[in-house]
């Protein structure tokens, strides 16, 4: 395996005759702003950093990773937890220079490529009223959200972003392009649906879209205090919540919002948040129950650009770069007071106001696909969770990740078997990516794995062993 700093020079000076995007070394000007990715706590040096401008690009990158047994990382929008798009020693194949997105608004459809950001497809999508359900972060990568299902706002009317794919180009680790949909390599199609970036590097997408404007959003704020009761209403309101709406109830640290009381600035709270697609009335009565608990000390509710809504939690620590991060998931079925006070007292033992909770409430459109008919798992679990540590200071680093383990390990006893794909951290207990898929899945997957990508060659990833 490629180790060295540096590679051959005649073979750099023979793979930029053939390289349309830029070849970065450690001693390139942008060498250090390129390897950098959403996760401070991931530091690493690659040997070369190949900025695709284009699908021969990424095979000519391919190629010369293969010829030179490098390790190789696989870039799109940079957000994994885990770092995977950053490798020590080896090749981080880049796709974030690959824009181009083209919109049909006639058969609601839209072919992107991998290097857009759920901001920048949005943005085209919205040109024409029309979206698709993406990362709850705008700053994601298309790519990587969907590999993995991708959950967000439009989740429970329209399904999840694989719910919604039509066809991917693939570059396989033999170096060839592929079409995967339901009537061309419809296997390798099922596998993509929720396997990750195991099989190659996906270069483009094509996506069905909906129509989506303006949407109705409701931000509701609690003190802390008010933790255990608001998580006892949540999981009763999701019993009855419409599948035009898609919520979350968040422990977090309260931003300095004018609605915001001044005294509960910057301190731990309680936002139960949700979005509504259709007529204002509609939504007006869905929030009702939502408005009546508590009450509320401050509320947001009113109709906002769909844009407005992805992006909302951009520039909190949580979402933004440059900090560190640490991510424990887990799917979650009805919770008792035990397992609700389980969760409580880990919240209670925060090292700072970095330290925060969430809850989704899935089913909807999601569970009403096949549990075999992609390779997303556990379609039917009503709600994900996640426990989330940020810190800035890198000497905060070891707490925070130990608050965010040790939550976790507590809260395990009430948890449901598996993670989202996409939250999965380094350093979790072996066995969970199997563990995720169980057992029949995993068995499909790992023959998959073998048919297109034999040696692992594209292992940085949440991996699935030949």
């Amino acid at each position: 395996m490629q180790d060295r700093n540096r590679f051959p020079q005649t073979a750099l000076d023979s793979l930029r005759a053939h390289f349309r995007g830029e070849l970065l070394e450690a001693d390139h000007a942008r060498y250090d702003a390129a390897r950098v990715v959403w996760n401070a706590r991931i530091d690493r040096r690659p040997a070369l950093i190949a900025r695709c401008a284009g699908v021969a690009d990424v095979l000519a990158a391919v190629r010369f990773a293969r010829e030179h047994d490098a390790l190789v990382a696989v870039r799109g929008g940079g957000h994994d937890v885990a770092g995977n798009g950053v490798c020590d020693g080896g090749i981080v194949i880049d796709l974030s220079p690959m824009k181009g997105v083209r919109v049909d608004p006639a058969r609601r459809t839209v072919r992107a490529q991998a290097g857009l950001t759920w901001r920048e497809l949005d943005h085209e999508t919205q040109a024409f009223g029309l979206a698709t359900t993406g990362g709850q972060c705008s700053a994601t990568g298309i790519a990587g959200v969907t590999l993995g299902g991708g959950i967000g706002w439009l989740m429970r009317q329209h399904g999840l972003t694989i719910d919604n794919l039509l066809s991917v180009d693939l570059v396989t680790a033999d170096g060839r392009l592929v079409t995967a949909s339901a009537d061309e390599n419809a296997e390798l199609f099922w596998g993509l649906r929720g396997g990750g970036g195991n099989f190659g590097i996906v270069t483009e997408l094509e996506l069905r879209l909906h129509p989506v404007e303006q949407v109705m959003v409701a931000m509701l704020f609690h003190p802390s205090e008010r933790f255990a009761d608001a998580l006892r209403f949540y999981q009763t309101f999701a019993d009855r919540e419409p599948e035009r709406m898609s919520s979350t109830l968040i422990h977090i640290e309260l931003p300095a919002m004018p609605q915001i009381p001044a005294r509960m600035h910057g301190t731990p709270g309680v936002i139960l948040a949700a979005c509504f697609n259709g007529p204002s009335a509609d939504a007006e009565a869905a929030f009702a129950p939502l408005r009546a608990f508590g009450p509320p000390v401050a509320e947001l509710v009113g109709p906002m650009p769909y844009t407005v809504l992805q992006g909302m939690f951009d520039a909190a620590p949580a979402g933004a770069y440059g900090y560190g991060q640490c991510i424990r998931g887990q799917y979650l079925s009805t919770l008792e007071d035990e397992g609700i006070e389980a969760i409580a007292a880990a919240l209670r033992a925060a090292p700072s106001s970095g330290c925060l909770f969430e809850i989704l409430h899935l089913e909807g459109a999601i569970a009403r696909v096949s549990e075999d008919e992609t390779a997303f798992p556990r379609r039917k679990t009503p709600f994900f969770s996640m426990f989330q540590s940020t810190w800035k200071d890198p000497a905060d680093a070891e707490r925070h990740i130990r608050w965010a383990q040790d939550a976790w390990r507590a809260t395990q006893p009430f948890a449901s078997e598996g993670v989202y794909l996409n939250f999965i951290d380094a350093g979790e207990p072996a066995g969970r990516v199997q563990e995720t898929y169980g057992e029949a899945k995993m068995k499909r997957l790992a023959a998959l794995k073998r048919a297109y990508d034999p040696t692992n060659f594209f292992r940085l990833n949440k991996n699935i062993a030949p």
